[in-house]
């Protein structure tokens, strides 16, 4: 049986002795991120900002199989932060309509979640009101009109029925139970609500299409409340993204069986305690290239030695060359010799290795990677 078909539906119980040590962990990283964030200035702030909120919004449709535009995302983001990123590139109208949505939910967590602001949402999704598969229901829940709710997969050729949403004549009535739950002092841990509500959201399904995007954005709503902060500098979307087959099976696991929600918020505070953890690491790192432009401001360097550092501070796979350089920087291999071993000299990089042509170059100070 599904859980909406059960007597004691939408009451719902946890083990608060399971969860409590995990919810502690995800209270520690948030204490430690926020710490952090308070310590450094609001300039180095908006980069990894900007960051977090462009892979949210990437991440939530990854999830769903569909591939964003990176740039035209960020330049979507830093539009609507009031950040000069570059140079705007031409706006996508459903790449903006997405982080609209997301905006809302972050800048806005603090105003009620109605039926309507969830619309405004859909309406966000689907600007056209269609998708390649046909047109969307929006402004409205879900109709049964081509049958019901069903999340399905392919394998062999066949279709596999993961979960099926109950009927669409249910859904005034699950909805306006669900929006009251939202809007009320229910669980002493908005951290806990946010993994519920989207537990609660994903099972009623009450969309035509784009139930999971709508569903994390309210996920999202519920952490910024809890964050109390308009820009989150976590990506939750990222880490379920990272660990998606565990996110579908957590979901699927949770929406059969019984009113217990222990397994799926056991998941769900595991994977929130990574993405802050990675959060952490992103500011750091942040702050680490921040601080060493700072130090070197005075350091005379080209543009090919600007560009190349930049790429080291931002993560170099493998060992810097000479051939690497010259490739990166497309000038000759003396010129890329030429560059290095000023580098070298002026305390920049340092050299690995023998010598010759299995020398190769890292930042002098390791601690700046």
């Amino acid at each position: 049986m599904y859980i909406y078909e059960l007597q004691n539906w939408p009451s719902y119980t946890y083990d608060a002795a399971v969860l409590l040590p995990k919810l502690e962990a995800v209270n520690l990283s948030r204490g430690r991120l926020f710490g952090r964030l308070e310590s450094i200035g609001f300039d180095e702030l908006r980069e990894p900002q900007l960051e977090a909120f462009t892979q949210e919004v990437i991440k939530s449709s990854a999830i769903e199989g569909e591939t964003l535009d990176v740039q035209s995302v960020r330049n979507s983001v830093a539009r609507r932060l009031g950040m000069d990123h570059h140079g705007f590139s031409e706006q996508d109208r459903y790449v903006d309509g997405l982080v609209e949505m997301a905006m809302d939910a972050a800048q806005r967590y603090d105003q009620p979640l109605t039926a309507e602001r969830i619309f405004n949402w859909h309406a966000a999704l689907f600007p056209t009101g269609r998708t390649l598969y046909g047109p969307v229901t929006i402004g409205r829940w879900r109709t049964d009109e081509k049958g019901p709710m069903v999340v399905a997969s392919q394998k062999g050729g066949r279709e596999i029925v993961h979960f099926e949403a109950p009927s669409a004549e249910r859904l005034p009535e699950e909805m306006s139970a669900f929006l009251a739950w939202v809007a009320s002092d229910n669980e002493s841990s908005l951290i806990l609500k946010a993994g519920i509500a989207h537990l609660w959201f994903e099972t009623l399904h009450p969309l035509d299409d784009g139930n999971g995007r709508v569903g994390r954005n309210i996920m999202d709503l519920l952490l910024a409340r809890a964050d109390r902060r308009p820009m989150r500098p976590y990506s939750l979307a990222s880490s379920i993204h990272r660990y998606r087959n565990a996110y579908y099976t957590a979901l699927e696991r949770s929406q059969s069986g019984t009113l217990d929600y222990t397994y799926w918020l056991s998941w769900y505070l595991d994977t929130l305690t990574a993405a802050i953890e990675e959060a952490i690491q992103t500011i750091e790192q942040a702050v680490a290239r921040t601080q060493f432009w700072q130090r070197h401001r005075e350091t005379n360097l080209n543009d090919r030695q600007r560009k190349t550092l930049s790429k080291l501070l931002m993560g170099w796979e493998g060992k810097l060359t000479n051939k690497k350089y010259a490739n990166l920087t497309r000038c000759s291999d003396a010129t890329a010799t030429r560059d290095l071993v000023d580098l070298v000299a002026k305390g920049v990089l340092r050299s690995t290795g023998a010598g010759g042509r299995s020398v190769g170059y890292e930042l002098a100070d390791r601690a700046e990677l």
